[in-house]
C-alpha cells in the first residue's frame, strides 16, 4: 500500500491530476523522497507551469546573441581582445521576493548569491549586480514599521553579500506601493564576462564521467523553499524561516575562484548551480540538458547536520554549493583544486546513459525517476483570462494645483523621487574599478578592460503603468530602459525579465500576465533588444490582496570607450534641448504619474501613451549626440515629468536654469506629465545637437539655458515656478532618512 496520502499530496501542492501524471511516468506510486522531489521541480517556481505557454512569445533570437533562455544565464558577444579572443558578457536577473518577506536579511544576501552562481556557473567572472526593490509605503499607520524593517533588513542583506564578495552594486530602482506592504519585491541583476572558448553550460555529458559535489555541507535551511515561493501568504507565513536560506559570502568567493580555476584547466564538462530546489535540480536538469543520467549516492553528500533523510538532503537549498562533471581520469585534479581554496569537493557519483536520474543512500535506491520528464516536462497549463484586474476609475477628478513649485517640493521629498543615498552608500559599486557611471545615472557603466570598450546596465520597472495598462505599461519599461541606454551612448544588445505577478489562477491576474508578456514582445521585437533569460515569479499575494503586476527590466548596451555625459548640467551658459517635443498629455493619462500619486494622492486613467518609431529615432539620435561629443549632459523624462527631470539635472553641480516653454498644455501636465520618448540635453554646440536631431527624425526644441542657483520655468511668458536648487537639492538628499525615522527606530 502506498505511503503517499491525498493530503500529503496536497501539501507538496501537487494536484489530484499532477499526482496521476507522476504515477505514470514512474509507473508505480512514488515513495515519499520522490513526491517531495516531483513538487519542488513541477512548482511554479521551477517549471513556470502557468506562464511558459506565454514566454515564448518573447524574441529571444539577436545577432549579438550566444546563448538564449533555457541555461543558467544568458550571452551576448562583447568584442574581441588585442590576441583575438573573442569576450562575452553572462547576465540574468532573478527574484527572491518570499524568502526577503519571511527573512529580510538573508532573503536577500542569498538571493544576491544565487544569482552571483547562475553567473559564474557559466564560466564567467561576476563584475557588477543591479537591482529593483519594492516595498510598502514607509508612513503607512498599520504597516510601516513593518515596512521599515524589511527595507533595512534587505538593503543591509543586499550590502553584505555584494560587499564581502567583491561585486560592486552600480545602480537598480526603489518603489513605494501599499500592494506591496504583505509582499516585497527583491530582484536581482548580475552580469559577468568570460571569453567565448571558455563559456561552460549546465550539462551532464560523458557517460561513465564522475559527479562532484563542491562547496558548503547541505543542511535542512531552504527545505521546500521553492514550493514555498509558488504559494501565496497566509497569516501562517513567518513560521516558514526554515525554507529561508542561510548565506555565507566569503565562502561564495572562495567557490567562485575554485570553479574558474577548475574550468580553466579543461578537466570540466559541465558545471551547475544548486539553486532552487538544490541537487535535485542541479541532478535532473543537466541530465535533462545533455540527454543522460545521473546517478549519485548521498552517503558521500557532505552535511552540517546528523541523520538527514534523503528528502531532507535532496530538497535542501543550502547556499554556495556547485555540482559539476569531470572528465573521467582527470577527478583528482579537480579535487585538489578545491582541496586548495579550502571547500568540500566529493565524488558523489557518475553520468550514466539510461535518462535517469537514479538517488540511492548508502547503496540502497531511495528514488529513480527519468531525468527529462522530472526537468522538461511539468505540466503547462493555458490557463483561462478575463480582463486585467483594475479598481482605479478611468476618468480624471477634477485638479489644479494652488502652487506648483510646491508641488515640484512635495515630489522632490516623495519616498520614489527622493535621493536613495542612504540605500546606494551601503554597496561597495566601485570595488574593481571598473564602474564608470554608477547609482544615480541613468544607466550604470562598466569598462571593460579586456576588449577596451564599456557596456551599460539599466533596470526599469513601473507597477502603477502596468496596472492601469499592462501591455502599455510594459511596452514603456522597456522604452525607459532602451532611453537610458541612449543617454549613456550605448547600444542595446540584449536583455533580461522579472515577471512579478499574483495568482495566475485568477483570470484576472492571469490576463495581467498575458498582456504584460505581449506588450513586452512588442516593444522587444521593436526595439531590438531580445530576451537572453530571465525568472518568472507568481503567487505574489497576501491574504488575497496581489501586488502590482509588476514586470521589470533590465537590458545590456555596449558602447566605445568615451566620457559618458551624465544627468547633470556641468557648465552655465548651455543651450538647453528637449530632444522628442513636448509630448502628448491629457488629464486622463496623468492618473499614473509621480504628480497623481505623490501631489493629488489618487490613481487613475491610463498610462501615457508610447508613439514607438518617435521613440526608437530619439534614441538614434541622443545616442549619436553623446558618442560625437554635441551632449554635456543627456537625462530622459520619465518619473516625475519634465519639471522633476529639470530638477534632477540642477542637482549634481548646483546649477540651476531658465527655462521657456511654448505650449499649450495646462501648467500641471507640461511640468508633469510624464510623457515618454523625451531627453534633455544640454550643449555648447546647439548647431551640432539640432542637425544630428534633424538627420533622425527627432524633433529638437530649445527650451532654455543653463546657469545661477535657481530653476526657473515660465510657459509663453508666464512664470510657472522658480525654485532655489540648493534647499530643494538638500529637501531632496535628506528625504529618506526622514521617511525611515517616521515612526519607530529601526533594529537592525
Amino acid at each position: 500500500m502506498s505511503e503517499i496520502t491525498p493530503e500529503i499530496v496536497a501539501a507538496h501542492q501537487l494536484t489530484p491530476d499532477e499526482y496521476q501524471r507522476i504515477v505514470s511516468i514512474l509507473g508505480r506510486e512514488p515513495n515519499l523522497t520522490e513526491l517531495g522531489i516531483f513538487s519542488v521541480m513541477w512548482s511554479e517556481h521551477c517549471s513556470y507551469k502557468s506562464s511558459r505557454v506565454h514566454l515564448k512569445k518573447l524574441p529571444t533570437r539577436g545577432r549579438y546573441v550566444v546563448q538564449g533562455p533555457g541555461e543558467n544565464a544568458g550571452i551576448v558577444t562583447l568584442g574581441h581582445d588585442a590576441e583575438g579572443n573573442e569576450w562575452c558578457v553572462a547576465f540574468k536577473i532573478e527574484s527572491h521576493n518570499h524568502p526577503s518577506f519571511i527573512e529580510p536579511f538573508q532573503g536577500a544576501a542569498t538571493g544576491v548569491g544565487g544569482i552571483l552562481r547562475d553567473i559564474f556557473t557559466m564560466g564567467a567572472r561576476p563584475i557588477a549586480v543591479m537591482d529593483a526593490l519594492r516595498f510598502g509605503p514607509l508612513d503607512d499607520e498599520k504597516t510601516g514599521a513593518r515596512n521599515r524593517r524589511i527595507l533595512d533588513g534587505v538593503v543591509h542583506g543586499i550590502a553584505h553579500y555584494g560587499n564581502c564578495f567583491g561585486v560592486p552594486t552600480v545602480g537598480g530602482e526603489t518603489m513605494f506601493e501599499p500592494s506591496y506592504s504583505g509582499n516585497p519585491l527583491v530582484n536581482v541583476f548580475a552580469l559577468g564576462i568570460a571569453r567565448r572558448d571558455r563559456i561552460f553550460y549546465g550539462r551532464a555529458c560523458g557517460v561513465g564521467n564522475p559527479v562532484i559535489y563542491v562547496g558548503a555541507k547541505t543542511g535542512r535551511d531552504g527545505i521546500h523553499g521553492a514550493t514555498m515561493a509558488s504559494g501565496e501568504f497566509t497569516e501562517e507565513s513567518r513560521q516558514k524561516r526554515p525554507n529561508v536560506q542561510v548565506g555565507d559570502p566569503f565562502m561564495e568567493k572562495l567557490l567562485l575562484e575554485a570553479c574558474l580555476e577548475a574550468m580553466q584547466t579543461g578537466a570540466v564538462a559541465g558545471i551547475q548551480d544548486m539553486g532552487a530546489a538544490g541537487l535535485t535540480c542541479s541532478t535532473c536538469e543537466m541530465g535533462s540538458r545533455a540527454g543522460t543520467g545521473i546517478e549519485i549516492d548521498l552517503a558521500f553528500v557532505p552535511q552540517r547536520e546528523e541523520g538527514m533523510t534523503p528528502y531532507e538532503i535532496m530538497l535542501s537549498e543550502s547556499q554556495e554549493r556547485m555540482l559539476l562533471v569531470a572528465h573521467q581520469g582527470r577527478e583528482q585534479e579537480v579535487l585538489g583544486i578545491f582541496r586548495k581554496w579550502g571547500l568540500d569537493a566529493r565524488i558523489i557519483g557518475h553520468v550514466t546513459g539510461d535518462g535517469m536520474m537514479r538517488v540511492k543512500n548508502h547503496g540502497q535506491v531511495v528514488a529513480e525517476i527519468p531525468a527529462r520528464p522530472l526537468a522538461d516536462e511539468a505540466p503547462v497549463y493555458r490557463r483561462p483570462w478575463t480582463k486585467p484586474l483594475r479598481e482605479a476609475p478611468l476618468e480624471a477628478p477634477p485638479f489644479a494645483s494652488a502652487d506648483l513649485a510646491a508641488d515640484l517640493v512635495t515630489l522632490a521629498g516623495s519616498q520614489d523621487l527622493c535621493n536613495k543615498r542612504w540605500i546606494w552608500e551601503q554597496y561597495d559599486y566601485m570595488v574593481r574599478t571598473n564602474t564608470v557611471a554608477g547609482p544615480g545615472a541613468d544607466a550604470a557603466i562598466l569598462r571593460i578592460k579586456e576588449t577596451g570598450t564599456m557596456i551599460a546596465m539599466a533596470l526599469d520597472g513601473n507597477g502603477r503603468y502596468c496596472y492601469l495598462d499592462p501591455r502599455e505599461g510594459a511596452r514603456l519599461i522597456v522604452a525607459e530602459c532602451a532611453r537610458n541606454l541612449a543617454c549613456a551612448g550605448a547600444e542595446p544588445v540584449g536583455a533580461t525579465n522579472n515577471l512579478n505577478f499574483g495568482n495566475p489562477e485568477r483570470p484576472e491576474i492571469m490576463a495581467q500576465i498575458v498582456e504584460a508578456i505581449e506588450g513586452m514582445a512588442e516593444a522587444c521585437e521593436f526595439f531590438e533588444t531580445p530576451i537572453t533569460g530571465g525568472n518568472v515569479s507568481l503567487y505574489n499575494e497576501t491574504l488575497g490582496e496581489a501586488i502590482f503586476p509588476t514586470p521589470v527590466f533590465g537590458l545590456v548596451g555596449v558602447m566605445p570607450l568615451l566620457e559618458p555625459p551624465g544627468p547633470g548640467f556641468r557648465a552655465a551658459g548651455r543651450a538647453i534641448y528637449l530632444i522628442g517635443g513636448i509630448g502628448e498629455a491629457d488629464e486622463t493619462r496623468m492618473g499614473g504619474t509621480q504628480y497623481a500619486k505623490w501631489v493629488l494622492r489618487q490613481l487613475w486613467g491610463l498610462p501615457p501613451r508610447l508613439d514607438m518609431e518617435l521613440e526608437k529615432r530619439v534614441h538614434s539620435a541622443v545616442r549619436e549626440m553623446v558618442r560625437a561629443g554635441a551632449a554635456e549632459s543627456a537625462h530622459d523624462v520619465s518619473d516625475g515629468g519634465l519639471a522633476w527631470c529639470l530638477a534632477e539635472c540642477s542637482f549634481p553641480h548646483g546649477l540651476g536654469a531658465q527655462v521657456e516653454l511654448e505650449s499649450d498644455l495646462r501648467p500641471e501636465l507640461l511640468l508633469f506629465h510624464e510623457g515618454p520618448s523625451r531627453v534633455v540635453v544640454s550643449t555648447a554646440k546647439p548647431e551640432q545637437v539640432e542637425e544630428i536631431a534633424a538627420r533622425h527624425g527627432a524633433p529638437a526644441l530649445r527650451i532654455g539655458t543653463t546657469g545661477g542657483a535657481e530653476l526657473a520655468v515660465a510657459n509663453r511668458g508666464r512664470e510657472l515656478l522658480r525654485v532655489r536648487v540648493e534647499a530643494l537639492k538638500r529637501h531632496w538628499a535628506e528625504a529618506l532618512e526622514r521617511w525611515l525615522h517616521a515612526g519607530e527606530e529601526i533594529h537592525v
